[in-house]
């Protein structure tokens, strides 16, 4: 199902400013090039832009790759690691935090043994 991202293993930030010019081939090139990573591989791959308003999503299923674009209509932005060097996977605890504009670095909350 188109946008159904519950079957994948991993989910990776991908820290720093990304040019959301960039189109599926574009981010799949940042991914290879820059991460040393499969932008076939059973991950999400998030990118977010300079204004932090707006993310990108990209991920292989069963016949291409999908593209998810979400621009934030409130005031904020989405709290974005920027360490250009670092790419992170997440958990689904803190994708959800980071899709809730909430920081992933959460100091007080319980780690996963």
């Amino acid at each position: 199902m188109l946008g159904d991202i519950s079957g994948l293993e991993r989910i990776y930030i991908v820290c720093g400013y990304t040019d959301m010019r960039k189109s599926i081939d574009g981010l799949c090139a940042v991914v290879e090039d820059q991460l040393k990573l499969d932008p076939a591989s059973s991950a999400l791959f998030l990118f977010c832009g300079r204004r932090r308003d707006r993310i990108k999503a990209l991920y292989r299923d069963d016949d291409g790759f999908v593209l998810i674009y979400k621009k934030l209509t409130v005031h904020g932005g989405y709290q974005w690691p920027r360490k250009q060097s670092e790419v992170r996977n997440l958990t689904w605890r803190e994708f959800d935090w980071l899709m809730s504009g909430i920081d992933i670095d959460q100091p007080k909350a319980l780690k996963p043994e």
